[in-house]
């Protein structure tokens, strides 16, 4: 599945809710079934700033691919998290690089959230994109 197909069913699935309160709760269960995120990795390196909430995101690559952990102490950003990490998660850096975060107006989701959470948001995005701009740039190197 390609990150435009990724958006697309996030959107889809999206579409059957009729108002905010019920995808603010599905964003919020979305969170709830992110993997545990080890304690020993909430630390400064992997925290992101610019988030109202602590938020931590760790990285790995594996096969030319990058896989992204991540967690934070507020249910709602928990789910925004498990939104990116359904979209991003386990693809090359080109193709993170390539996928313009279309779901972001598509859904709504700059309108209703709060400046700060669309800050924590955007500066989550930025962060996956940077770890894909420097993993394309090592690869280069070997």
């Amino acid at each position: 599945m390609t990150i435009g197909q990724a958006q697309a069913e996030l959107l889809e699935e999206f579409s059957i809710f009729d108002n905010w309160m019920d995808r603010y709760q599905y964003i919020i269960d979305m969170g709830r079934q992110l993997p545990d995120y080890p304690e020993a990795d909430q630390v400064a390196a992997y925290k992101i700033e610019g988030c109202q909430s602590n938020v931590w995101l760790r990285s790995s690559e594996e096969a030319g691919r990058l896989h992204f952990r991540a967690t934070s102490d507020a249910a709602i950003v928990s789910g925004l998290i498990a939104i990116l990490l359904r979209i991003y998660d386990d693809r090359e850096p080109q193709e993170i690089l390539e996928g313009e975060p279309k779901f972001l107006t598509e859904l709504g989701l700059d309108k209703h959230l709060s400046p700060t959470r669309s800050n924590g948001l955007h500066a989550m995005i930025e962060r996956i994109y940077a770890i894909a701009r420097e993993t394309q740039a090592a690869q280069k190197l070997h």
